[in-house]
């Protein structure tokens, strides 16, 4: 048999070895509390039962789980009293537990290495969104905060989920145009008046949206004030239709 015909063989065969040699010095830990796992990647069935991932039925705007079943079309009630400015949202899993653990360790502690893992997530939980998607786009940080954080995560997470599909991303395309206080303690309302007027689409990057789907990827949705400021402005550049991805949905507050 020809060399050639044996190198992917061998290849992927030295591969595995590599690997498994890594783990006899380093030993695969969770993802989230860094106890023994079987292979790198994973999570340790604490951590797996403190991960609520979101599947269906699900409001078929936001991506809202519902409770009991329903048909594929219904929405939920927030989305029927004030539809949002996107077209449809989807969240691999609920900010709670090792879930949000995951997602402030990716932001806040410099743990860039669960990125990939968590845009598997993402891609799994955005794929129908993402198969009628024209380009790829995040939620843009300020500059001051980018700055700070050094990173937007979610541009790593839009590359690496775009990545996977073959899809186009533009990380620069949207802009942030003036500095907004943080949201944690805001309100709804208060969260659309903080955001509005506060996206726009670089000039120089419209031709990517002027009759296009685009698919908006951001790390958690909690209200959607931030996602629909964004489509709002996409809107205006001209795209067809604006979906959401995100890593998380956050439950909303009730009185």
């Amino acid at each position: 048999m020809p060399g050639g015909a044996q190198a992917g063989p061998l290849a992927a065969l030295a591969r595995r070895a590599a690997g498994g040699a890594i783990d006899l010095v380093l030993p695969p830990s969770c993802l989230a509390c860094d106890a023994p796992v079987s292979a790198a990647g994973g999570l340790c069935p604490d951590c797996w039962t403190r991960v609520t991932f979101i599947g269906r039925p699900c409001c078929a705007r936001c991506g809202l789980p519902f409770d009991i079943e329903a048909a594929p079309d219904a929405i939920c009630g927030d989305c029927a009293r004030v539809p949002p400015d996107f077209d449809r949202a989807r969240a691999a899993f609920l900010y709670q537990g090792a879930g949000r653990e995951l997602i402030l360790a990716f932001k806040m502690a410099d743990r860039s290495w669960l990125a990939p893992r968590l845009a598997t997530w993402l891609h799994r939980a955005g794929a129908p969104l993402l198969s009628e998607a024209d380009v790829v786009v995040p939620v843009p940080l300020h500059r001051w905060r980018l700055l700070a954080r050094r990173f937007n995560q979610a541009a790593v997470l839009a590359r690496l989920m775009a990545r996977q599909a073959g899809a186009v991303v533009v990380p620069d395309l949207l802009v942030r145009t003036r500095r907004t206080p943080p949201q944690t303690r805001l309100s709804g309302a208060e969260r659309r008046r903080n955001v509005r007027g506060a996206f726009a689409v670089r000039r120089s990057r419209t031709s990517f949206v002027d009759g296009r789907n685009v698919l908006l990827v951001d790390d958690v949705m909690t209200t959607g004030a931030t996602v629909s400021a964004c489509a709002r402005a996409l809107r205006k550049a001209g795209a067809v239709r604006v979906d959401v991805a995100t890593l998380a949905r956050a439950l909303p507050r009730r009185p």
